[in-house]
């Protein structure tokens, strides 16, 4: 699937707001785009949207304010993400977005760790 100027820009606009808390990197995968911190996705653009990592941590501040997770549909079925929309008023706002992305991050790191911490036990 080709990738639309308009989504480019819009991606390069992400990942320019996101350099406040740090080197903020995309990928193309899979028709979107992964947003990257030191190696750790910790968010995803989907049809010119922002989705942030979530975990038990943060989840809630997401549900709260009535945002969905991403999903998308495989073989007839619904698959939800722990990634979910980023508030529209942190879209406007780059301190504001800077808080979301980094709790994010937080989700992301946590997320590593426990995945590290299986293998070893493996």
């Amino acid at each position: 699937m080709a990738i639309s100027r308009e989504q480019r820009e819009y991606v390069a606009h992400i990942v320019d707001l996101l350099q406040f808390i740090g080197p903020v990197e995309s990928k193309s995968m899979f028709g979107g785009f992964g947003v990257f911190l030191e190696g750790l996705m910790f968010g995803l653009i989907a049809n010119n949207e922002l989705y942030l990592k979530v975990d038990t941590q943060n989840r809630q501040d997401y549900e709260g304010l009535g945002l969905q997770a991403f999903s998308y549909g495989k073989k007839g079925k619904e698959f939800k993400m722990s990634y979910y929309q980023a508030p529209e008023e942190a879209m406007e706002d780059a301190e504001l977005l800077s808080d979301w992305a980094s709790k994010a991050y937080g989700a992301a790191m946590r997320a590593a760790t426990k995945k590290a911490g299986e293998r070893k036990k493996s």
